[in-house]
């Protein structure tokens, strides 16, 4: 089995069931989430009790990176550098979503601390399974 760290991100991989799986699910997350932030609009910040100029950009945000995870998750092999990008930028997305909550930046509702929290969860998973599965992964 390779091992494969941070220390040596050169080359690429064929991607196991798993990282294809997890990536397919983090294209499909971040459309569902870009298209529901995008189409609640003023509700869901009402809701929420969170900006609702920062829920549109961040559903603008999400659709591209969904696109651009499903394109990834079908590609035959993948740049080792470019899935520990996706798995920082999901760490750091988790990492953010709980200072904001902590921050005293915005000031969200209990549902909207809810859905944070649950969002942060389900990427906490993908990156989890993103990691296991690019260990999984043969050259």
């Amino acid at each position: 089995m390779m091992s494969i760290t941070l220390s040596n991100p050169a080359g690429t991989v064929r991607p196991s069931s798993l990282l294809r799986a997890a990536l397919l699910a983090d294209g499909a997350a971040c459309g569902a989430l870009g298209l529901l932030l995008l189409g609640g609009g003023a509700g869901l910040a009402e809701a929420f009790g969170l900006p609702a100029a920062a829920l549109e950009v961040i559903g603008v945000a999400l659709l591209p990176a969904a696109a651009a995870l499903t394109w990834l998750a079908r590609r035959d092999t993948l740049p080792v550098w470019l899935v520990w990008a996706v798995i920082g930028i999901g760490a750091v997305w988790v990492a953010d979503s709980l200072l904001l909550l902590v921050s005293g930046w915005v000031a969200p509702t209990p549902l909207g601390t809810a859905f944070v929290l649950a969002q942060a969860a389900v990427v906490a998973g993908l990156v989890a399974a993103e990691w296991i599965g690019l260990r999984q992964s043969r050259a």
